[in-house]
Parts: C-alpha cells; sequence; structure tokens
C-alpha cells in the first residue's frame, strides 16, 4: 500500500511563513515600545531632579512654542474652510447661523485633536526619531549606557512628559483658533452676527465634547513618543537609516493617531 505525505505547496508554505514572522516581529517591536514608555512613566517622578529638569524645560518649549507658528496656521484656515463648506450648504435652507455650533462641535471632539496630533507626529515626532536614531548609529546610546545613564531616563522621558503635557494645551489652543477662523468667515462671507455665532457655538458644545477632544490629545502624545522614541532606539544603517526611521516614525504614528481615534470615538459616543 502505497502511503504519501500531504501536499505542501512550497509559495504558499514560504508567504504563511513571511506572514507568521512579520506578526511575530510586529508584537516583538510593539511589546519593547510598551515597555520602554512604561519604564519612562516610572521615572517621571524624577523629572524635578537637577539632572532632568533642564532637559524637561527644553522639551516643553520645543514641542510646545516652537510649534505654534505651524499650528496656527494649520488651525486657524481649518476653520475657515470647514465654515465655508459647511456655510454653503447650511444656507440653502437658510440655516447658515448653525454653522458656528457646527464648526465647534466638530473641532472640540474630531478635528481638533487630530491636526494637532498629526502635525505634532510630522513636527517634533520626526526630530525626536531622527535625533535618536542618529545617537543610536554613532553609538552615543551606548556610551551613555556605559556610564551607567539609563537613556530611557535622560532621553525618552522629558519627550514623554513635554508631549502628554503640551498636546492638551496645543489642541485647546488649536480649537480656539479654528472656531475664531469659523467666526471670520461667518462674519464677512456668510452675514452671521458675531454674537449670534457664540451663543450657536455654546449652545451646541458641551463639556463632553472638550474632555472627549483632550483625552485623546493625551493619548496621541503618548502615541507619538512611544514611536518615535522606539524607532529612534531601533535605527540602523547609518545616515540612510535615520532618513528610514524618520519616515516611519511619521508614517506608523499617523496611522495608529487615526485608529486610536476612532476607537475613542466609539468608546464616547458608540
Amino acid at each position: 500500500m502505497i502511503t504519501r505525505e500531504p501536499y505542501q505547496c512550497p509559495a504558499c508554505t514560504s508567504l504563511f511563513a513571511r506572514w507568521g514572522h512579520g506578526g511575530l516581529f510586529f508584537m516583538q517591536q510593539m511589546g519593547q515600545a510598551v515597555l520602554m514608555t512604561g519604564k519612562a512613566v516610572m521615572y517621571i517622578p524624577l523629572m524635578f531632579g537637577k539632572r532632568n529638569r533642564s532637559e524637561v524645560v527644553y522639551q516643553l518649549f520645543f514641542t510646545g512654542i516652537k510649534s505654534l507658528p505651524v499650528l496656527s496656521v494649520v488651525a486657524l484656515f481649518t476653520g475657515m474652510i470647514f465654515a465655508v463648506q459647511t456655510g454653503m450648504e447650511l444656507a440653502r435652507f437658510g440655516q447658515e447661523v448653525q454653522v458656528g455650533g457646527a464648526v465647534t462641535v466638530v473641532m472640540l471632539r474630531e478635528m481638533g485633536p487630530f491636526m494637532t496630533g498629526l502635525i505634532i507626529a510630522a513636527s517634533v515626532g520626526s526630530s525626536i526619531s531622527a535625533q535618536l536614531g542618529t545617537m543610536t548609529v554613532s553609538e552615543e546610546i551606548a556610551a551613555l549606557e556605559i556610564m551607567s545613564i539609563d537613556p530611557i531616563r535622560y532621553l525618552v522621558m522629558p519627550r514623554l512628559v513635554a508631549l502628554l503635557a503640551m498636546m492638551p494645551l496645543l489642541t485647546l489652543y488649536t480649537d480656539v483658533l479654528a472656531v475664531a477662523g469659523g467666526a471670520i468667515i461667518g462674519f464677512t462671507q456668510l452675514g452671521i452676527d458675531p454674537q449670534a455665532y457664540v451663543d450657536n457655538a455654546v449652545q451646541y458644545a458641551t463639556v463632553k465634547d472638550l474632555y472627549t477632544g483632550l483625552i485623546k490629545a493625551f493619548c496621541f502624545g503618548a502615541i507619538i513618543c512611544t514611536v518615535a522614541c522606539h524607532t529612534g532606539f531601533a535605527t540602523t544603517g547609518g545616515a540612510v537609516g535615520v532618513g528610514r526611521a524618520t519616515r516611519q516614525t511619521v508614517v506608523t504614528s499617523f496611522l495608529v493617531i487615526l485608529i486610536t481615534g476612532f476607537i475613542l470615538t466609539k468608546l464616547f459616543y458608540g
């Protein structure tokens, strides 16, 4: 009696093997990133120490103050664009006065934290990744470890504190400017009285909308720091590797922010 082994397609086996290895590598990297962030959180009580204080202050300045120019332009024109598009549709039904509530609610719930998160990921996150990646490939990280200086305490913790502290504040700043941009369009293009715009915005916006956006911003700050720092520490391949790590940081941060934002929206409003 002739027995045969089950037929195995080499191409299929190779495909599933690649998928399996890719999945395991992704889970390994995600676990390492979470553990790194958890360790950085444990170091936060030490942020007022002499060694860390100046670095925390600098990161707060770099993340917050230096991001204001680009955030100001993006926030103002985002509010103006949204007001134009919404106002044109509402004007067809004679309800253009409702544009104030529409702009305010959308910015507080979704667009404010999203726009802030994407801008900070592209500017601050890429900068963090490039800086840490350069330190990694030039063996400065290894030198810190040789000198018994924990890179997570010295490099990750100040950046984590800065992003967690500044993201909600920057989001609130974005919301205010966007609502102001909508008011400008409402007054100049739609003929809406400024007081009516403000009254409508206050009528429809709730405290829940505000704290939902701020919670999202806080989570986005943690995501940007985790992705940027982990990618920077994992950089290999010299200058080419630094460029690759910077691009990977921005792309990954964008995707995780969008997915996390959707999940949080479902949790709060589902």
